[in-house]
């Protein structure tokens, strides 16, 4: 098992090639990547911010429970951070088994859990110049935390993370 969050771009060439096994009968990859629009508007671009140590464990332990609900640890999870331009892959789910149907099972299982438990946070570049934060109490109900609307994702929820209400990025790109 492989989990991260990482800066720079995702290349799935490599996330596949670093599951390959001659056990396998089946490597699943799912890339969620950056879309240019969302609820009718024309999106340019993405940011994601996170609670990093969180993510990295929350990665782990999802990481970790797919391994055992579905028999394999060959299993990858990546997502970024950072600005993301149209089309650039945001997060990576690589699942290895010996049939696809528990490929499919555990692929699906992961993205899930992420869209629940990640502490990442996604804001939205509009054409125009207009941003705001998504997927998230920031988004629908101004800051949590604080009465700052122009403070950030992971600064805000500081401390909603620690009470168990953290915001969720999809992990997908979707909503």
């Amino acid at each position: 098992m492989f989990t991260a969050i990482v800066t720079e771009p995702i290349r799935p060439e490599a996330v596949l090639k670093s599951l390959a096994s001659p056990e396998d009968g089946a490597c699943l990859l799912f890339l969620g990547v950056v879309r240019n629009h969302n609820e009718g508007k024309a999106v340019s671009g993405l940011e994601y911010e996170a609670y990093e140590g969180m993510a990295e464990r929350t990665l782990s332990d999802i990481a970790a429970e797919t391994s055992h609900r579905f028999g394999t640890d060959r299993i990858m999870v990546l997502h970024r951070i950072g600005a993301l331009r149209i089309g650039e892959v945001s997060t990576a789910i690589a699942v290895a088994t010996p049939h696809r149907e528990e490929a499919y099972r555990a692929s699906r299982y992961v993205i899930e859990e992420l869209k629940q438990r990640l502490p990442v946070w996604k804001r939205e570049q509009y054409e125009g110049g207009e941003s705001r934060w998504v997927g998230s109490q920031l988004a629908s109900d101004g800051p949590r935390a604080h009465e700052d609307p122009e403070l950030h994702g992971p600064q805000a929820q500081a401390e909603g993370a620690e009470a168990g209400d953290p915001p969720i990025d999809d992990g997908d790109g979707t909503e």
